[in-house]
């Protein structure tokens, strides 16, 4: 992600994260479906966690709105509200990569399919990119 967005910035960081949590709840369905016979912890934990990224991304939606009747004028509050939400997706998706590791490691499904295991490892990468652009982003101090 570029840093040359100054005044849209906020909403900049908040259309990545409305994006990315959209993309891993859509991965834990993806899980899900390509293992029908995944364990039912696991299954369980990946409807847990559709949920709560289904929640994370309604705040960033919420702060879009935020941002956009504010008309670009967003006050040191509410940027510091949107730093605190990006570091708790962040590590909502470390958090997330913990549970893709574990299945990877333990689950005989993913084990037993190079398939599978291709789409959990694709799928981390891109979880792990998106904690990139945020580091980036809150080392940066863009927001």
């Amino acid at each position: 992600m570029q840093f040359y967005y100054d005044d849209k910035m906020p909403l900049r960081i908040l259309d990545e994260g409305d994006f990315w949590k959209q993309q891993e709840n859509e991965h834990t369905v993806v899980l899900r479906e390509l293992a029908p016979n995944l364990e039912t912890p696991f299954v369980e934990a990946l409807m847990a966690w559709e949920q709560a990224f289904a929640q994370t991304q309604g705040m960033f939606v919420r702060y879009i709105e935020v941002v956009v009747r504010s008309g670009n004028q967003v006050s040191a509050e509410t940027l510091h509200q949107i730093r605190e939400l990006v570091t708790f997706a962040m590590q909502q998706s470390e958090q997330f990569i913990q549970l893709l590791n574990q299945i990877g490691e333990t689950s005989a499904p993913y084990r037993n399919n190079p398939v599978a295991i291709t789409v959990l490892n694709h799928i981390r990468r891109e979880s792990e990119y998106f904690i990139g652009i945020t580091q980036a982003l809150l080392a940066n101090q863009v927001i």
